[in-house]
């Protein structure tokens, strides 16, 4: 049994990766790990509320450990958080971290590494799928998402708010994964085969945020580049009022 943690975004390559994880026998998931703004009470990229993640981890029946950054936290502030964390995962007994990536080689390398340095292993269940099989699985599953933030270099603000389906599909631009997997856009999970109950939404207004060079993205996708000047739309998700 590979006793792991599991990396949690909130957001659709996760579910579908969490999916496969809890129909596979050899994997004994005891956390989902998620990594939030310490300023902003917010997931860490993605810009998800903290009620709402922890309202996904309720629903998926798994206990959720949060891990706070501080604003634009350098890479030694970041790897040195993570890296305590880890230590105290492998000191429960834990060996393997699961991510969802797809195919970003920089990306699955740097973890990999940070991982060896606690003795433990990655898990990487989507790996080299393609983006078109598996947002088809996501979709076809029963899985339900909404974008909540889109990167200003590929898609206009429009698309922020949007739930993945095969018209949000026909409408992304030749150069956009359609599972965003270069950083185009990030998503929010609210329904689909790992949860206990839908989680109602309601769509909150549209924020501008940029980021300017040498910040790296590691816990989101896209690469570990500096050139990294751009702006974000942020959509507000907000927990709908009985």
């Amino acid at each position: 049994m590979k006793k792991s943690i599991f990396n949690w975004s909130g957001g659709k390559d996760s579910a579908l990766c969490l999916y496969y994880c809890l129909n596979d026998k050899e994997i004994e998931i005891k956390y989902l790990l998620t990594t939030l703004s310490k300023q902003h009470d917010r997931i860490s990229m993605h810009g998800t509320r903290k009620e709402l993640l922890q309202l996904q981890a309720q629903n998926i029946g798994i206990e959720l450990r949060e891990i706070y950054l501080p604003e634009s936290a350098s890479m030694e502030i970041y790897d040195g958080v993570i890296k305590k964390a880890l230590n105290e995962f492998k000191n429960e007994g834990i060996e393997y971290s699961i991510f969802g990536d797809i195919f970003l080689e920089d990306l699955k390398k740097y973890r990999e590494d940070r991982l060896a340095e606690v003795q433990m292993k990655g898990l990487f269940p989507l790996w080299k799928k393609t983006s078109t099989e598996i947002i088809k699985e996501f979709i076809d599953s029963g899985f339900k998402t909404v974008i909540v933030c889109v990167n200003d270099r590929y898609l206009d603000k429009s698309f922020a708010g949007r739930v993945i389906d095969e018209n949000f599909l026909n409408d992304l631009p030749e150069n956009v994964d359609p599972c965003g997997e270069n950083g185009e856009f990030h998503t929010f999970v609210f329904d689909g085969p790992i949860f206990k109950n839908k989680i109602d939404y309601v769509l909150g207004e549209i924020v501008c945020k940029e980021y300017k060079a040498e910040k790296k993205k590691i816990d989101g996708h896209g690469s570990d580049k500096n050139n990294y000047d751009t702006t974000f739309w942020y959509r507000n998700i907000l927990v709908k009022s009985s």
